[in-house]
Formats: structure tokens, sequence, C-alpha cells
């Protein structure tokens, strides 16, 4: 199993977001996590791939067989966990270039591989574009700095085909894209599925899983996971809406 939450209880600021989280992931699957707003989705990205920002009380993330709470967010990408963001942050100054290059080979270094030559981290980088139809004028440029919401997108799953991780979260990657964004970045995401990887993708709308097909689905509410199925249960939402699995929550 590559990654397994028991009981996950967290929150912020004294507030408790996540109320018992179960969730099991093996290589080669992609689930789908969706849920209204405020219910977790996000807190669980971020408690996944370390982010400080929350507290966790009760319950333990196993990643690869050990737990990886105490472990530092930046080794957590080292062993192979990648977070695209909801709103990925601009960092004015570097390159995409530079910046993908310096993060390609701290995690190599840190497996015990020899840094990319130049030209095998430009034949990479090359490799890459092609897969989201990424132009060389972007790469250039400073890390989102700039970029429309389609552009930020397409230089997350950019991000994701160069480190190649083992376990993919993807945060609304949907937000804010239009038809042609969606299709590239879905083709991006597709392209990069594995029976060595995971992809875990984090959505309010069933359009998403239209392009990226998952092999399950689980309904978060209110902090907790109430329901699991195959793809057939985004449809259901989609068709019925979250207060369907409000009222079979206060049926139960």
């Amino acid at each position: 199993m590559l990654l397994q939450i028991k009981d996950l209880h967290a929150g912020i600021n004294g507030k408790e977001i996540l109320r018992g989280v179960n969730l099991e992931v093996n290589a080669g699957e992609v689930h789908a996590i969706m849920g209204p707003n405020g219910t977790g989705k996000s807190t669980l990205a971020s408690v996944i791939a370390g982010r400080e920002l929350f507290d966790v009380t009760q319950g333990d993330v196993v990643f690869k067989g050990q737990s990886i709470l105490e472990m530092p967010v930046e080794q957590r990408a080292r062993e192979g966990i990648f977070l695209g963001f909801q709103y990925p942050v601009e960092i004015p100054g570097v390159s995409i270039t530079n910046f993908m290059r310096t993060a390609l080979n701290e995690i190599r270094k840190y497996r015990g591989l020899e840094p990319l030559s130049g030209a095998a981290f430009l034949a990479r980088m090359e490799e890459k574009k092609k897969l989201v139809e990424i132009q060389t004028k972007l790469t250039n440029r400073s890390v989102n700095e700039g970029f429309s919401g389609g552009e930020k997108k397409k230089n997350e799953i950019f991000q994701m085909a160069m480190i190649e991780p083992t376990l993919s979260i993807l945060d609304e990657t949907d937000s804010g894209l239009d038809i042609d964004a969606l299709r590239i970045v879905a083709n991006g995401v597709n392209a990069l599925r594995s029976a060595d990887n995971a992809i875990v993708v984090i959505t309010h709308y069933q359009r998403l899983l239209e392009y990226i097909v998952p092999d399950i689905v689980h309904v978060l509410y209110e902090g907790r996971i109430v329901k699991t199925g195959g793809k057939e249960l985004a449809l259901e939402l989609e068709e019925k809406g979250y207060e369907w699995i409000k009222k079979e929550m206060e049926g139960r």
C-alpha cells in the first residue's frame, strides 16, 4: 500500500476540520475526493504534504510503510509526494528552468543519484513541455509571475512531469480553467499515470473526472469520508448534488 490514512483528526487554531479520515491508496490507482466547500478537502491535501499550518491531533499518515507526520515538508517531497496547489504561488526573480533544475537535482541527491547534466536536463524539459503543451517562453519566465490561471495550472503539471513523484495530490486543479486548458492539464495528468505511482484528485465537480477518470471516488463531508464508490458515484453527485449526501447522513 502506498498511502494509508488512519483516523486522521486535524484542524487550525483549535478548530477541528478533519474528524476521523480513513483512506487507502495503492500504486497504480487514481482516487478522486469530492465534497462541498469547507468540508476539509484542502486541509487533507495540506496535512499529507506536510504544511505546518494545520495541527494533527489524532491518527496517522503512512507513506510507503512509514509514518510521515513528523517528517518536514521538504523531506516528504524528496520521498515522492507532490502537491499541486489550488492557487499556485508566484516566485518573482526565479526562472522556471532554474527552479526545476534545483528541485530535480535535490531529489536526485537525496536518492543517492548524480545530478543531471545540463544537456540531459534540457532534453528532459523539452520532452515534458510537449506533454502539457507548454511554450518555451513560459519556462523562461519567473515561476508563475504574471501567469494566467490556466498557465499556472499547466506549470504545476509540468513540474509534476519533471519530478515524476510517487504520489501526486492535485487540489482543485480544474479551478478557473476553461475547456481547452482543462483538456491540456488532464491529458498531462493521464500521460503520467503508471503502475508505480498514484494520483489523488480533489475537486468539486464531475467535469474534471470526464477527462481524468478515477478508479475510486470518495465523498468527504464534514471532515469524514462518508461514501466511496466507482466513477459512477461522481455522476450521481452531479445529478443529485451534495444535499443528497446531507440528507443521507441525517437519515442514518
